[in-house]
C-alpha cells in the first residue's frame, strides 16, 4: 500500500477545494455551527483550534434517524476517520483514526478503558442528541480512554420561549416476517428567562433483521440490536441564578434488553453461508442488556477572579450483559459435568467524578491572552462475572486520578498560538483474586499500579487569504489497555499484577497538519496525520479458541481525511468525505514496524457522498452513499488479510404538514446490496455476518 505524504495532502486538497461543509450565511434554515465545547470546556471557535474537529449537527442526526436508529450510524456516515458501524449492541471494530476513541454523553464516559467491553456506543435514545462533537486524533483534555479521540453526544437543550410539546412515532419494516419495529417517543421542554427544562421519555421495539437474500441474520455473540426493546428516559433542568450564574442537573436511564426470541445458527465460511438465525429459546440463561444511568450537576459562574468558573459533578452506573454461552471458558466441574454448563459474561461499572474549569481572557491585560486550567477528579470501577454462578472473571479494578492542566492560547492578527500540560496522576488497584477452572485456578497476586505522565501539547492556527487556514499541532494522549483481557487470561502460577507488562499505560504522540476553506458556496478541510504509540495496543484473533488476543506491541499509524460541501444553489447541496488509514505494527518484538495492522483495527478507505434537494419549501430528499474499499494486507505473510468493500446508498425525504406535523421516509440499504461486514471477513468466534438488506422507515413528528 502507498504511503501518504504531504504532498499527496496537498494535490488532494487542491483538486478538492470545490467542496464544503457550511452553508452559505444567507441561508435562515441552516444550523451555523462556531464553537465547541468538548476538550475546551468552555466555548472556543472551531477555527481557532488546531486540530481536526467534526461538528456533527442536528440535522445530520435527524437524516441518519430517518434511516436508522443506530447510535454509531450517523458517526460513520459524518466522520471521515470512523470505522464501519457494527450494526450490534456491540461496537467491535468501531474505532477512530484506528484507535479506541472516548465516548462521553454530555461530558460523562459511557463504559471504561479499564474493561473495554465494545458496549459503550449504544447508550442513549439518538432523538435526544442535538449535536456531537468529535475530536479527531489522540487527546488527554478529557481524561484516559482517548486514543483515538473524543466523541461526545451532547443532549438537546430547550429551542424557544414557552412550552413545547413533540411527539415521535415510527414504523420499520424489512417486509420479511417478524422484522417490523416501531417507536413512541415523547419530549417536553420549557424555557424563561430564569429557568429551562427538557424532558424526554421512549420506547423502541426492534424485530428480527434480514440480509438482501431475505435471509435472518445471525444474532450477534456480544449482544444484538435485533429482537430486542429499548426504555429511555432523560431529565435536563438549569436555573440561572444571576446574570453569568447557572445550576444545571440532569439524569439519564437507558436500558436495551435481547427479547431472546431466537437462536444463533452458525454458518460456513467455505460455502459462503453466512451465520442466520432461527425461533427458539437461547441457553438457559437472561437476555443480554445494557443498561446506563447517569446523573450530573454543573455550575457556572462568569464571574470568579474575573474568569468564567465551571464545575461538574457526576456518577455513572453501567451494566453490560452478554448472551449466554456453553463454551470451555464457561465450564467448572465442581458446579456441573464438563460440556453441560451455562454462563453469561457481565461487565459492571461505576465511576465518579469532578471536572472543573476556570478561564480568563486578556490574561494580564494582554489582549489576546487566554487561560484556561482546572483539575479532573475520577474513581472508575469495573469488574467482569460469569453472571448465572457468581463467579468472578475478571476481579475488580479500583482506577482513581487526580488530573490538573493548564492551557494557553494567544491570539494576534490572523495567528492563533495554544498550548499547555495536562498531569496524569492515576493509580489502580487490583486485589488478590484465583482465575476460573479454565484458566487452571491460579492465585494472582494482586497489587496497586502507578500511572504518571505528563501530556503536552502545542498547536497555531493561520487565517490565510480568500477564505483559507492552515493548522499545525502535535500532543500526546493517554489512556490505560483493556486491562481485563490479560488479568482473565493468566493460566499459570507465580503471576502477580505488578508483573504483568501488558497492564502498561499507551501513551499517543500525535502529530497533524490541516487546511481548511470556507466561503459562499461553502467549505472544505483536510488534514494529515501521524501518530505513535511506543506501547500500543492491537487485537487479533487465536487461532484455537477464536477469542481476541491483545498485543502490547509498537504502533504508528497515518492518515488522510477530507470533507467538504457544496452549496450549488439554495435547492441543492452536496457533500463528499473520504478517509486513508495505514497502521503498522510489529511481527516479533523488537522487530520492524512492518506488519499492516488489519481491519480490526484499521478501517479500509472510506468515501461518502450525499446529495439533498429542496424542491418545495415543504419537502426535501436526500440521497448518500458510504463505500468501504476492498484492501489486501500482509500478502504471503503471516496474518494475511483480505477484505472486500462495498458501497451501501440511503435515502430520506421530509414532508412538512404544517400542523399536522412532519412525515419522513428513510430507506437503509436503498438498492438491497448483499455484503458481509468488513470486521465479519476476517475468522473469529461465530461472527460470519451479512450487513442488513433493505429497511424502510416511516415517522411523523408532531410538535405543538
Amino acid at each position: 500500500m502507498r504511503q501518504l505524504t504531504v504532498p499527496t495532502l496537498a494535490l488532494a486538497a487542491a483538486a478538492q477545494a470545490a467542496l464544503a461543509q457550511t452553508a452559505p450565511a444567507d441561508d435562515p434554515n441552516r444550523e451555523q455551527t462556531v464553537t465547541i465545547t468538548t476538550g475546551t470546556r468552555t466555548a472556543k471557535a472551531v477555527d481557532k483550534i488546531p486540530g481536526a474537529i467534526t461538528v456533527v449537527g442536528k440535522e445530520e442526526v435527524a437524516h441518519t434517524l430517518a434511516i436508522t436508529e443506530d447510535a454509531t450510524a450517523v458517526l460513520a456516515r459524518s466522520v471521515p476517520g470512523y470505522a464501519e458501524a457494527s450494526q450490534a449492541m456491540s461496537n467491535t471494530g468501531e474505532n477512530l483514526r484506528g484507535r479506541i476513541a472516548l465516548r462521553l454523553f454530555d461530558g460523562v464516559p459511557q463504559g471504561s478503558p479499564l474493561r473495554e467491553g465494545t458496549r459503550n456506543a449504544t447508550f442513549t435514545d439518538m432523538g435526544v442528541i442535538g449535536r456531537i462533537e468529535v475530536i479527531n486524533g489522540p487527546s488527554a483534555s478529557e481524561g484516559i480512554g482517548a486514543a483515538g479521540g473524543i466523541i461526545n453526544y451532547i443532549s438537546r437543550a430547550p429551542a424557544k420561549r414557552g412550552d413545547e410539546f413533540q411527539l415521535v412515532t415510527r414504523y420499520t419494516s424489512q417486509f420479511e416476517p417478524d422484522s417490523a419495529g416501531w417507536k413512541v417517543g415523547f419530549t417536553y421542554a420549557h424555557k424563561e428567562d430564569k429557568w429551562d427544562l427538557i424532558a424526554s421519555i421512549s420506547h423502541v421495539d426492534r424485530g428480527m433483521t434480514y440480509d438482501a437474500n431475505g435471509r435472518a441474520i445471525g444474532l450477534n455473540t456480544s449482544g444484538s440490536v435485533a429482537d430486542s426493546r429499548a426504555n429511555n428516559i432523560f431529565l435536563k433542568g438549569g436555573w440561572n441564578l444571576s446574570d453569568g450564574e447557572r445550576v444545571q442537573a440532569s439524569f439519564a436511564s437507558f436500558k436495551i434488553t435481547g427479547k431472546g426470541n431466537y437462536i444463533l445458527v452458525d454458518g460456513d465460511r467455505a460455502t459462503g453461508v453466512t451465520n442466520t438465525s432461527i425461533r427458539g429459546r437461547p441457553l438457559d440463561g437472561k437476555t443480554e442488556i445494557n443498561d446506563f444511568q447517569q446523573a450530573q450537576v454543573s455550575y457556572d459562574n462568569g464571574n470568579v477572579f474575573g474568569g468564567q468558573l465551571s464545575l461538574n459533578v457526576y456518577m455513572a452506573d453501567q451494566a453490560m450483559r452478554y448472551p449466554a454461552e456453553d463454551g470451555a471458558d464457561r465450564q467448572d466441574p465442581l458446579i456441573k459435568p464438563l460440556g453441560t454448563l451455562v454462563d453469561q459474561s457481565e461487565v459492571r461499572a461505576k465511576k465518579q467524578g469532578l471536572r472543573s474549569a476556570w478561564s480568563k481572557q486578556d490574561l494580564g491585560g494582554v489582549k489576546g491572552l487566554e487561560l484556561r486550567t482546572g483539575v479532573d477528579l475520577v474513581r472508575d470501577e469495573v469488574d467482569q462475572r460469569l453472571a448465572l454462578t457468581d463467579r468472578l472473571w475478571v476481579p475488580p479494578m479500583i482506577y482513581k486520578s487526580v488530573a490538573p492542566y493548564a492551557q494557553f492560547s494567544y491570539e494576534t492578527g490572523p495567528l492563533t498560538l495554544s498550548g499547555g500540560l495536562r498531569r496524569e496522576d492515576g493509580e489502580l488497584h487490583v486485589d488478590d483474586y484465583t482465575t476460573t477452572y479454565f484458566r487452571n485456578r491460579v492465585f494472582v497476586q494482586g497489587g496497586t499500579l502507578s500511572y504518571t505522565a505528563t501530556l503536552p501539547n502545542v498547536g497555531a492556527v493561520l487565517k490565510l487569504p480568500a477564505g483559507w487556514s492552515a493548522f499545525a499541532s502535535y500532543g500526546k494522549g493517554f489512556t490505560l489497555p483493556n486491562v481485563g483481557i490479560p488479568l482473565r487470561n493468566i493460566n499459570y502460577p507465580g503471576q502477580s499484577v505488578a508483573g504483568i507488562l501488558d497492564l502498561q499505560a499507551v501513551i499517543v504522540k500525535n502529530k497533524e497538519i490541516g487546511a481548511s476553506w470556507k466561503g459562499k458556496m461553502g467549505s472544505f478541510s483536510t488534514s494529515y496525520y501521524d501518530t505513535k504509540s511506543d506501547l500500543g495496543q492491537s487485537l487479533s484473533i487465536d487461532p484455537v479458541t477464536n477469542d481476541f488476543l491483545l498485543n502490547r506491541l509498537p504502533v504508528r499509524i497515518k492518515g488522510l481525511e477530507m470533507q467538504g460541501e457544496l452549496n450549488i444553489s439554495r435547492a441543492w447541496r452536496a457533500t463528499a468525505l473520504y478517509s486513508r488509514t495505514l497502521g503498522k505494527t510489529v511481527f516479533t518484538a523488537g522487530g520492524p514496524l512492518d506488519r499492516q495492522m488489519g481491519v480490526l483495527d484499521v478501517n479500509p478507505d472510506k468515501i461518502g457522498a450525499s446529495a439533498t434537494w429542496k424542491a418545495t419549501p415543504a419537502l426535501d430528499m436526500t440521497l448518500g452513499v458510504t463505500q468501504l474499499r476492498s484492501r489486501d494486507l500482509n500478502v504471503g505473510r503471516s496474518s494475511e488479510e483480505h477484505t472486500k468493500g462495498y458501497a451501501l446508498w440511503d435515502f430520506s425525504a421530509n414532508y412538512d404538514m404544517g400542523r399536522h406535523g412532519k412525515l419522513t421516509l428513510g430507506v437503509e440499504n436503498l438498492a438491497d446490496k448483499f455484503y458481509i461486514l468488513s470486521w465479519s471477513q476476517l475468522p473469529g468466534f461465530r461472527n460470519y455476518w451479512a450487513g442488513r438488506g433493505r429497511v424502510v422507515s416511516v415517522s411523523h413528528t408532531l410538535t405543538f
